[in-house]
């Protein structure tokens, strides 16, 4: 170990959305002089203006302090549990982290969920008490929790990031606890990407940690990609001070970016080693690839717009890698694009930013997740419309393929099993709650694991299908225990399940945009829900228009469209009324061939109102 690498500090703060991280991000880089006083602001590393309004952290910022004679490599993390795999990309790259724990709330569902992982990489973690300022800390309680999990009274450090007060303590127990990065300087390169964006003028800059050796800047230096086999020549070498600074060298332990020219964010990829030329050196453990796991259809509220929000979806992709599309066709909707996200929270901001950063609006059609499908024996895969990389499986004579969203699933006939994902649920709340809380999951189709009591904190772990997780279950869970409940879920399993697709159809003709897949239970419910909202937003026309929901042949929910009627009777002054009935009996005539050659336009503002998120 050189004399300079032992100077070196990596760590990362985690928390709980909202303990406090970006705050005390803050106040570290004001302690070590790295931003001017005149350049400060809060959430000064979370840089996009949707994680300034909404007060989150999505994008894991690096940056580079100093501190006495040693360098600290920072890295702040996202809170929020769609963003977990941010968290495990920035702990690969750290020896140890701070864990931000909220004196108000106490130890919350993702303290325990990024604790698990910081103790997975054999982090050394300093427990931190925060919010000690407010009335409203529970000091003893949150120590109690902490102790719970294995902290002693000394390691735990109380602080306000807030006011700055015991924050020089922090400083002094990252440079004692946590220990110098290790690797070897005489060896030949090794750096790990923790994370990448791109750049119009740089191509993609990979974040790196170097693990071994080191790397000057030379344009002729030809770097390799491990895992894609890519070679680049640096364009540039750097580190984080918060904005990107020119250096002419990173060596071991250090963390910085180096810019490709890559034009093509899936060519360096999160998790893979780079190295120098042909070097023999053995790949460092990457990451779980993030999977998506909501799927949504997103159109664009014009058809002349195709274009451009075509450009806008791979501009997008370029800088998250989570984010995924290919283009799809609706009838209804026109062209547009078939998205996968890590949870309704990612797909929410990927909207927000497209708005935002190219001012076009989308019209997005109901979550789905991942069903497999167990196709009966004897079918053919491909004459369904299933294409290789679909399928999962071929046993037996049957195939199990992957489907997202409700125009692939096929009939039922030819449908032997379904499968749906299944998480693995932890939610913390005051104890109060725990009725309201075992109704809702109950509701939602979920299965009581275990409940255990820390303090005055109850700790709920349940197995909920995914799907039922999506749409409103986040909402309702923070409605029922007023604000005060969390979560956090992870991937467990695949279950069967008897799922039905259903079917809306205007005026007699279906509508491929507003199909779904739901449990058989369900439909009844959701589709008279989702009809009589149709009904209320579909402009009337000069005949009835029936709006039913259907599974097969089966019609189960209908509502209808009034027709106009105008008064024909108007111009009659006198006689019997058998005048008035004639013209009556005409105007029904007429409207009844109507309704035969009549085809309904429903406006696009029509669909955005029934698929508005919420409503």
């Amino acid at each position: 170990m050189t004399s300079g690498q032992s100077h070196i500090r990596n760590f990362a703060i985690i928390a709980h959305i909202d303990h406090g991280k970006s705050t005390l991000a803050d106040r570290l880089l004001e302690m070590t002089h790295t931003v001017a006083q005149r350049d400060m602001h809060a959430q000064l590393l979370d840089s996009n203006p949707i994680e300034q309004e909404r007060g989150i952290t999505i994008k894991l910022a690096p940056v580079r302090m100093h501190w006495k004679d040693y360098i600290l490599n920072l890295i702040d993390t996202p809170g929020h549990v769609d963003f977990g795999y941010e968290v495990s990309r920035s702990l690969a790259a750290c020896e140890g982290a701070l864990l931000v724990v909220d004196s108000t709330q106490g130890v919350q569902a993702q303290t325990l969920a990024n604790l698990h992982q910081a103790r997975q990489h054999n982090l050394a973690v300093i427990p931190l008490i925060n919010k000690t300022d407010m009335p409203a800390a529970r000091i003893e309680e949150t120590k109690t929790e902490l102790r719970s999990l294995g902290f002693t009274d000394e390691e735990m450090i109380e602080i306000s990031a807030k006011t700055g007060k015991n924050v020089d303590k922090v400083l002094e127990a990252i440079v004692t606890k946590v220990p110098a990065p290790a690797g070897d300087h005489d060896k030949p390169l090794r750096a790990l990407i923790f994370s990448s964006q791109y750049d119009t003028h740089k191509g993609v800059v990979v974040f790196v940690r170097i693990v071994d050796g080191s790397i000057r800047y030379d344009p002729l230096l030809r770097l390799n990609f491990l895992a894609s086999k890519t070679e680049i020549n640096p364009i540039e070498v750097g580190y984080f001070m918060p904005q990107m600074v020119h250096g002419q060298e990173l060596r071991t332990g250090e963390v910085g970016y180096i810019a490709t020219g890559l034009k093509d964010v899936r060519l360096a990829k999160v998790g893979d080693t780079m190295t120098i030329g042909n070097s023999p050196v053995d790949r460092l453990p990457g990451y779980k690839e993030p999977k998506s796991m909501v799927f949504l259809g997103l159109f664009p509220l014009a058809a002349d717009e195709y274009q451009d929000s075509r450009e806008a979806v791979e501009k997008l992709r370029l800088s998250d890698s989570a984010f995924t599309f290919r283009p799809i066709s609706s009838m209804a909707l026109g062209n547009g694009f078939h998205c996968g996200f890590l949870g309704l929270l990612h797909a929410e901001v990927v909207q927000e930013r497209i708005l935002r950063e190219f001012g076009l609006t989308m019209i997005a059609t109901s979550p789905s997740v991942e069903y497999r499908l167990t196709l009966a024996s004897g079918v053919e895969y491909g004459k369904l419309g299933f294409t290789q990389t679909q399928l999962l499986s071929y046993e037996d004579g049957r195939a199990t393929v992957s489907i997202q969203s409700a125009e692939e699933y096929p009939d039922p006939s030819q449908v032997a099993s379904v499968k749906e994902p299944i998480m693995n649920v932890d939610i913390y709340s005051p104890k109060k709650y725990t009725g309201a809380i075992m109704q809702l999951a109950q509701e939602k189709r979920g299965v009581y694991m275990d409940l255990t009591y820390v303090g005055d904190q109850a700790h709920f772990v349940y197995m909920i299908p995914l799907s039922e997780m999506i749409v409103d279950f986040f909402d309702r869970l923070k409605s029922v225990t007023e604000g005060y409940a969390s979560l956090d879920y992870e991937f467990f399993d695949w279950q069967d399940v008897e799922v039905v697709k259903v079917d809306l159809l205007v005026n007699k003709e279906k509508v491929d945009a507003l199909s779904f897949l739901i449990t058989r239970d369900a439909s009844i419910v959701r589709s008279r829900e989702l009809v009589e909202r149709l009904a209320a937003v579909i402009p009337r026309q000069q005949f009835e228009i029936p709006i039913q929901a259907a599974i097969g042949g089966q019609v189960i929910a209908r509502a209808d469209v009034k027709a106009f009627r105008k008064d024909v009777t108007k111009k009659l002054y006198g006689g019997d009324r058998t005048r008035k009935d004639k013209l009556l009996e005409a105007q029904k005539k007429g409207k009844a061939r109507m309704k035969l050659v009549g085809r309904v336009e429903i406006p696009q503002s029509a669909f955005f109102q029934v698929l508005k998120r919420g409503s």
